[in-house]
């Protein structure tokens, strides 16, 4: 059976009976939902006010497709509310995390999510957007940098390395090598251990968070990644993946604290230009 056969069960059977096994469910990374969970949470608290407490950001929305709620009964249009204060990223890692996605994010049903007015509890150095010109150099400037963060006292288990997918990882243990620093490779089975460096796709890196983040092989092609372009059929599709890639590069620069490195090789992603926009214009990224 897959996970929605499992769920779409489990909600016939909870319709047909009287009791409900809980009174109350509180959902986190609810964005992330599928039709078939979502259902279930419906039926589950389904005659129980208030039965439901949802948490979630639509702008890490990087599993599912968008549906609508409303349909499966589970209408919070009115009765949500978004939260300001940002306890885990600096203000310049948000700040420019924020500029990947638009300012108002709405989903199928309506509602919208603002970021702005958003603030950090904390300050730290401005993330630094690194072009190489080839994947040696931006071995040897990933490696440096993270170098340099275990020299001022940063914990390897303190440091996770990101890039698009499977392809990229080699780039990624490339600059761990030069490093010289121990690494664990994240997947659904393996975990983030001290003494070691966490590497992984942006995928795995949800949920996670770390002091020092590099985001590495942001090459055009790469992200937005061409292969998912090339499969689209039509115009709203082609959006939808452009959403979701940028909700992948959000999710793995927001899982910094005090500091972040994204790096390409030339030419890198159109999306770094929206990260590093500023008031003002734009800031150059560094070369190397």
């Amino acid at each position: 059976m897959t996970w929605a056969e499992v769920f779409g069960r489990l909600a016939d059977q909870l319709a047909t009976d009287k009791q409900r096994p809980y009174d109350h469910a509180v959902v986190d990374e609810c964005q992330d939902l599928g039709v078939a969970e979502a259902r279930f949470l419906g039926v589950l608290a389904s005659g129980q006010p208030d039965g439901l407490f949802f948490t979630g950001d639509l702008g890490q929305r990087i599993f599912q497709q968008p549906f609508s709620w409303k349909a499966l009964g589970l209408d919070v249009r009115g009765r949500s509310f978004t939260l300001r204060i940002n306890y885990r990223t600096s203000h310049q890692i948000r700040l420019h995390a924020d500029r990947l996605l638009p300012s108002t994010v709405s989903d199928v049903d309506g509602n919208s999510e603002g970021r702005r007015g958003t603030v950090s509890m904390f300050d730290g150095p401005s993330p630094l957007v690194t072009v190489c010109k080839d994947t040696g150099k931006e071995a040897e400037a990933v490696g440096t940098w993270i170098a340099q963060r275990l020299g001022e006292g940063c914990q390897p288990h303190e440091i996770g390395v990101f890039v698009r997918s499977d392809a990229e990882l080699k780039r990624a243990r490339a600059a761990l090598k030069i490093a010289g620093a121990r690494s664990i490779e994240l997947s659904d089975k393996v975990e983030v251990e001290d003494g070691s460096v966490a590497i992984s796709t942006m995928h795995f890196a949800k949920g996670l968070e770390f002091r020092s983040v590099v985001v590495m092989a942001c090459d055009d092609e790469v992200i937005p990644l061409q292969e998912r372009i090339e499969s689209v059929a039509d115009d709203a599709d082609l959006e939808e993946v452009y959403d979701t890639e940028r909700h992948l590069l959000y999710v793995a620069c927001t899982r910094a604290r005090d500091h972040l490195l994204i790096t390409g090789v030339d030419p890198v992603s159109e999306f770094l230009d929206d990260f590093m926009k500023d008031d003002q214009g734009r800031h150059a990224p560094s070369r190397g």
